[in-house]
Formats: C-alpha cells, structure tokens, sequence
C-alpha cells in the first residue's frame, strides 16, 4: 500500500474577472495543506486563463474524506458561486503508481 492510494482530482472555471483571486486563493491555501497530516501531496494549478484545479494525494480513505470535510473544501465551496463560472468538478482517484 501506497502513501498516495487515494487521490482527489478537483477542476474549477473561474469567472474571467476573478482569475487572480482564484490564483491567489489557491496559493495561500498551501499553508492549510500542509497542517493536514493525512494529506500526502497537494498540487494548486493552472490549467489555462481561467482553468483551475487541485490534485492531492492520501494514504486512505479516512485521510481523503477529511480533507474535503477540512478547512479548503469549506472555504472553496463557500466561495464558490462568488469565484466560478459553476460548482468544482471534484473526482475521487485511485493511483496505480506514484513517484515521491
């Protein structure tokens, strides 16, 4: 068994005027990541202009599920319809293989 097992792929459209607060908000949520013991990875990208997304890894399904009951998930979500065009698209991922 993995450290990253179980991962969660979230994709998000930013509304055009609000492409650096997403960014910003992304950036300055690194800090909240990295206080999660359960969370192996996590990645804030940029897709393209307005595309956004996270992909992060765990050990477990109880690391996986406390990190969308945690601190990101909530603030992403509350601020939701003021950021993007509709809802994050978020995917729970099985990882086969995975380099740290």
């Amino acid at each position: 068994m993995s450290e990253s097992n179980y991962a969660l792929q979230a994709r998000f459209e930013a509304k055009p005027d609000k492409t650096e607060e997403v960014a910003e908000f992304l950036e300055s949520a690194l800090p909240q990541a990295e206080a999660e013991e359960q969370t192996t990875t996590w990645f804030a990208l940029r897709l393209d202009e307005t595309t956004f997304g996270i992909f992060d890894t765990f050990p477990d399904e109880d690391g996986r599920q406390a990190h969308l009951d945690g601190e990101i998930a909530a603030e992403l979500m509350d601020r939701a319809d003021e950021l993007f065009v509709e809802g994050p698209e978020i995917d729970e991922i099985e990882v086969l293989a995975a380099k740290h």
